[in-house]
């Protein structure tokens, strides 16, 4: 007998409700969930494949512990005890540096994902962090950290409200939204038009989203920090520029309209192959206006420039008088975000507190770039000692960071390392313990990260839509384990892991004047926690503490667990509003313009204004049925556009003599591939396209579907020695590639 159950998806940034079609404990459908209060019954494929996703016979049931150089079934008993052997050596024998932390970009998309990485990591206490914002996102933390003194204080576009919408190097059409939570981004963008408003997108490529557009500019790529330059220069210099209200709240103004001086349009007109009067006309469009936002992704973020750019799409925001302003760009404030504290001056944010052993590099936000492991597993220095184990959660860094062969062979080396992973992929296969987590429809879901990022606010929370299968372990459960071997506590009831944090965090919320639990029993309050497990409970004292919350019985209209459980579509908590200066937490207590950091940034931008590539340059691409690596493996979400080709323009296809469909060599400084070439016009003239998260054709893993149509892996063609000085970040896109046909073979009877 089927039944259906409500749950959000994991699969992508959007978050959408789906209604699931459940038979016995198989998911056998899936659609939109009409009444959730923020998708409104929006799915893409990738929702609709919910159920091959969840059942994908490749998944892992069971432990994998290496016995003998082979990987092999085992007990949870027996996993863990291996786990705590293996990490617990290292660390007291090398200190716990000597172990390092991957995190892969399927954490922010569970539960167990958000709740306890940050307890691992503060329980190790390594600074030999990696994860995959450095090669995405880390650039926007920086600029914001920098600007607002909270790097996760990231404005997000006002899309249901804005009336000029500009897009520079994102996708949304195929991504869904990236740093910008919004389910249907694409019908969202079409009410844009529909209203009246304008789209305009900045990108090499035509894509789907560009071609919706009022406007396309195929700028060259890695240029987007010069646009930016120059549409704040002109609002400036044409006195455009007007922050209104928030100009009090402002630091630098006239520091910053002079380190932008030199950026004209006429200036880097020829760097980005963008017309001197299409820029003025981009920035006049801004400042008239009624409403406008700019936002950038990913395309903006993996250039040599990456921060600028992040820094002035917000500055380009603000100088238009839109930031913080409906219709413009906003802050979110999701229902489990602490209670927000009085105005007024912070700690600040503080770049290279420490650097990679290694190159020297700089941390952000706490992390080394993914770009350097391979080199801090492999490479024996005087300062400190190299990773010997890994600890990998949802990370396949093989394939997201560059130069994976060498990261193949760093990984082979070490002597300990364990993944949580559902599958044997190309990261996983090189480790000593796999701790398999249960497919999404056995897990619970809130979304903590994404709500910070939503275009409204709202609260939702599903529990598991099918009981845990016999032999399984929850993923809550799994990480809470894993704490425990890392830190010297293995054999303690894992529970202790919830407990802990609960009574650190009610302990600090009751010192805090701003609480609503200010000076009450800690003990007391945790004692009226419900839920039905420790992650549960830890949801309930968020959703207490947080703005919308009840408060432990202070607002008794507000958010407890309970409430959110009775409302299973969710619960809409309106529109985004204004709410600087609250959430600064700069020293001054204002957005500070011109930090240091990036005004020592802008002389290299300065000598980019010179820079003309003389050859074809490399830029990714995104596929609506794809996320990175993730679903390769599902039949569903492969084939027709979602393939591994190398689009070329014609113009570039027909000087190098590469015919439609013929294989096509790429060269780059970390190695060569071979792909189809697919030739196309939808790429301006001297660029290349290849998607990123292909090159299944490793030994050792278990990915069937996956390594019958490989690809090959773009990040090979980087040796990982390009970042983003400020924050670390991997310049992916951009880069210089050589591209020869591949010889055809010539019979030899003829």
């Amino acid at each position: 007998m089927s039944r259906t159950a409500l749950r959000i998806c994991p699969l992508c940034e959007a978050t959408c409700g789906l209604t699931l079609t459940i038979e016995g404990t198989e998911v056998t459908g899936a659609r939109g969930d009409r009444d959730d209060v923020f998708s409104k019954g929006f799915i893409c494929p990738k929702g609709a494949a919910f159920g091959a996703v969840d059942a994908d016979p490749d998944r892992l049931r069971t432990p994998l512990v290496r016995r003998d150089g082979v990987l092999r079934e085992a007990t949870w008993e027996e996993a863990f005890d291996a786990v705590a052997a293996g990490l617990r050596a290292v660390v007291e024998r090398d200190g716990p540096d000597s172990v390092g932390i991957v995190l892969g970009n399927p954490n922010v998309h569970t539960m167990a994902g958000a709740l306890y990485p940050p307890v691992l990591i503060a329980g190790l206490r390594t600074r030999s962090l990696f994860t995959a914002s450095t090669v995405d996102q880390m650039p926007k933390h920086v600029s914001s950290g920098l600007l607002y003194g909270d790097a996760n204080a990231i404005p997000v576009p006002d899309l249901d409200r804005t009336a000029h919408l500009l897009l520079i190097g994102a996708n949304p059409l195929e991504s869904n939204g990236s740093l910008c939570t919004a389910p249907d981004f694409p019908g969202r963008l079409k009410a844009l038009k529909a209203r009246g408003g304008t789209l305009t997108v900045v990108d090499p490529r035509r894509t789907r989203t560009a071609r919706l557009a009022d406007r396309h500019i195929a700028i060259r790529p890695g240029t987007d920090a010069l646009l930016l330059a120059a549409i704040a220069h002109t609002l400036f210099e044409e006195d455009l520029a007007d922050p209104g209200e928030l100009t009090a709240h402002l630091q630098g103004l006239g520091e910053l309209r002079d380190a932008l001086r030199d950026f004209t349009p006429e200036a880097v007109a020829g760097a980005c192959d963008v017309d001197a009067g299409t820029i003025r006309t981009l920035a006049r469009e801004l400042a008239a206006a009624p409403t406008a936002a700019v936002y950038g992704r990913i395309g903006s973020c993996t250039v040599p420039h990456g921060t600028l750019a992040s820094w002035l799409v917000d500055v380009c925001t603000l100088l238009a008088g839109n930031l913080d302003r409906p219709g413009g760009a906003l802050f979110p404030q999701a229902a489990t975000d602490r209670t927000p504290r009085p105005a007024g001056p912070g700690h600040g944010f503080a770049l290279g507190r420490w650097r990679s052993r290694v190159s020297g590099h700089p941390e952000a936000k706490g992390e080394l770039p993914l770009s350097a492991l391979a080199e801090e597993i492999d490479t024996v220095t005087d300062e400190g000692t190299p990773v010997r184990a890994l600890i990998a959660v949802a990370a396949n860094p093989v394939l997201s960071a560059p130069d994976g062969d060498r990261l193949d062979k760093a990984l082979d080396s070490l002597e300990f390392m364990v993944s949580v992973d559902p599958y044997l992929n190309e990261t996983s296969r090189h480790a000593h313990v796999v701790l398999p987590p249960p497919p999404p429809s056995q897990s619970p879901h809130h979304d903590f990260a994404f709500n910070t990022l939503a275009v409204r606010n709202q609260v939702r929370y599903t529990r598991p839509a099918v009981p845990l299968e016999p032999g399984r372990m929850a993923e809550t459960e799994i990480m809470a384990r894993l704490v425990l071997a890392a830190t010297g506590l293995h054999g303690t009831d894992p529970a202790a892991v919830d407990d802990m944090v609960i009574g650190q965090t009610l302990g600090k919320a009751v010192t805090e004047a701003h609480s609503p639990v200010h000076g009450r029993d800690p003990r007391e309050l945790a004692a009226q926690l419900t839920g039905v497990s420790g992650p549960e409970r830890r949801l309930d004292m968020m959703l207490r503490l947080g703005p919308y919350g009840d408060g432990f019985g202070a607002r008794p209209d507000g958010l407890t667990l309970d409430r959110l459980l009775a409302h299973p579509h969710g619960i809409d908590l309106g529109p985004l509003a204004s709410r600087l200066p609250q959430p600064l937490k700069t020293v001054s207590g204002k957005v500070e313009l011109l930090p240091e950091p990036i005004a020592g940034d802008l002389p290299r931008l300065r000598e980019a204004l010179r820079e003309r590539p003389d050859g074809l340059v490399l830029v990714g691409r995104r596929h609506l049925r794809s996320n990175n690596s993730w679903m390769h493996n599902v039949p569903a979400l492969t084939g027709g556009s979602n393939r591994c080709t190398l689009h070329i323009h014609p113009d570039d296809a027909e000087r190098l003599g590469v015919r439609d469909g013929a294989p096509v060599r790429l060269k780059g400084a970390g190695g060569e591939v071979t792909a189809p070439a697919e030739v196309t016009d939808a790429v301006r003239p001297g660029v290349v396209s290849l998607p990123h998260g292909w090159g299944h054709d490793r030994p050792g893993t278990r990915l069937g579907h996956a390594s019958g149509d490989p690809g090959v892996n773009v990040n090979q063609l980087l040796d990982g020695r390009a970042l983003d000085p400020l924050s670390g970040n991997a310049v992916l896109n951009g880069v210089p590639v050589e591209v020869s046909p591949v010889a055809e073979t010539i019979s030899a009877l003829t």
